[in-house]
């Protein structure tokens, strides 16, 4: 039994991929937090091909801002992209992270920008 955060992430990690599988109409929204940034995907898992990414190095409004404010910005770049190449589902991948601070902000300024998950 592992008692240390990245086993722990790495176990839920792998709990979560067992059930949460994307496709080409409804691509798995991903979510990886480092301490400075933060990223989000949106892969088709059938195929193995990322069809749309943002992160808050690329995104020149998200890089000035810091912890949740940056990740409602990239939450928010990214439904629009997908909204721009017509996905407008998806399902949401935690990532092994607990869904509160920065992930969830992420994921709500993906719903109020349009994405469906």
């Amino acid at each position: 039994m592992a008692f240390n955060k990245t086993a722990r992430r790495a176990r839920i990690k792998a709990s979560i991929r067992q059930t949460v599988k994307g496709t080409a109409e409804r691509p798995r929204l991903t979510v990886f937090r480092s301490n400075s940034d933060i990223y989000a995907q949106l892969i088709d898992d059938e195929n193995g091909h990322t069809l749309i990414n943002a992160a808050s190095l690329k995104d020149k409004s998200a890089h000035g801002a810091a912890g949740i404010e940056q990740a409602k910005l990239v939450g928010k770049a990214l439904a629009e992209k997908a909204k721009a190449a017509g996905i407008d589902k998806a399902v949401f991948d935690r990532n092994g992270y607990l869904y509160h601070g920065r992930v969830k902000a992420l994921a709500d300024a993906a719903r109020e920008a349009g994405l469906n998950f």
